[in-house]
């Protein structure tokens, strides 16, 4: 999991800089160029967010479903008689 949110991360920062070298040597004004600063800041921001809250989504189900696994199993375990 640690390598996917390296991957995640290096792709976001990646983007972020793209954008920002494109908007830098966009023959504009200073003021223009600032809003659209802003402006694919937030949103970078909100991708960010969206990736997050799907990656932590991921994760939970992944918990949820071996949470559950376990529970089966220990109770397989428990229901079989004692050979003893």
């Amino acid at each position: 999991m640690k390598s996917f949110a390296k991957v995640l991360f290096g792709a976001v920062a990646g983007m972020a800089a793209g954008a920002a070298l494109g908007i830098l040597f966009a023959p504009e004004k200073g003021s223009d160029t600032r809003k659209k600063i802003a402006q694919k800041g937030e949103e970078l921001k909100d991708s960010a967010k969206e990736k997050f809250t799907d990656l932590v989504d991921m994760v939970s189900d992944k918990f949820d479903k071996a949470k559950c696994c376990a529970k089966k199993v220990k109770e397989d375990i428990d229901a079989e008689p004692n050979p003893n």
